[in-house]
């Protein structure tokens, strides 16, 4: 009798803090993998260099599926690409495709003024936020690519009428603006509140919200 394959796991950081790990789980969803979760130690050093901001690599999330180990969020997108191309995770035009891989590697590489100033904080919610004048061309950046897209392919996600790579790497900019009440056009707005209503993302700030309150140095306005 063939032994049934083992499901995937996918290692995930704090639900309420970490992008990288809402950006992996998104990806892994939207290709329709099933996966199971597995929690990295609160107290483990890498996994709070990564949420602190002070890791210059990132080694969360990390999918483990067929004998195969990915940890990239980026890879994680190629790889899932590659094992469910019906899953429409990139675009099928091949000029859209190509712009898809360059604002989700943009987002990917970049845009660190934005990342220290609003961090990710599920949790908190602000009326009023003094934004370090270093991240507004960030956020100026971040709106410019939203409001390209959006013209060009329609909305109401980036590429059209289905979330793809890069509606998962934007996720977390999204929660970021409405975390710290960033002034952005209404466009923008729109935008984050089509994210936010996204049933996957529903589901992860609902979990974010019931995780235990273990890393109270991370709630911080740095």
């Amino acid at each position: 009798m063939a032994k049934a394959p083992e499901r995937a796991q996918l290692t995930l950081s704090s639900k309420n803090y970490s992008s990288w790990s809402l950006r992996g789980w998104l990806l892994c969803r939207m290709a329709g993998l099933q996966i199971d979760e597995r929690k990295v130690a609160i107290d483990d050093a890498t996994n709070r260099a990564e949420l602190l901001l002070l890791s210059p690599s990132v080694l969360v999330p990390r999918l483990t599926h067929d004998g195969v180990s990915v940890w990239d969020t980026l890879a994680i997108a190629e790889y899932l690409n590659e094992i469910f191309p019906d899953a429409g995770l990139f675009p099928a035009d091949r000029v859209a495709r190509a712009h898809c891989r360059s604002i989700s590697g943009e987002i990917h590489s970049g845009f660190a003024n934005l990342r220290s100033a609003l961090p990710m904080n599920l949790r908190t919610k602000h009326a009023k936020f003094r934004i370090f004048a270093g991240a507004r061309p960030d956020i100026d950046r971040v709106e410019t690519i939203w409001a390209e897209c959006l013209s060009a392919y329609g909305g109401p996600y980036l590429f059209g009428a289905k979330p793809t790579v890069a509606d998962a790497m934007f996720a977390p900019v999204t929660r970021r603006f409405i975390t710290y009440a960033v002034a952005i056009s209404p466009v923008s707005a729109a935008y984050c509140a089509t994210i936010d209503a996204w049933p996957l993302m529903r589901e992860w700030i609902k979990a974010a919200a019931a995780e235990p309150e273990e890393m109270e140095e991370l709630d911080v306005e740095f």
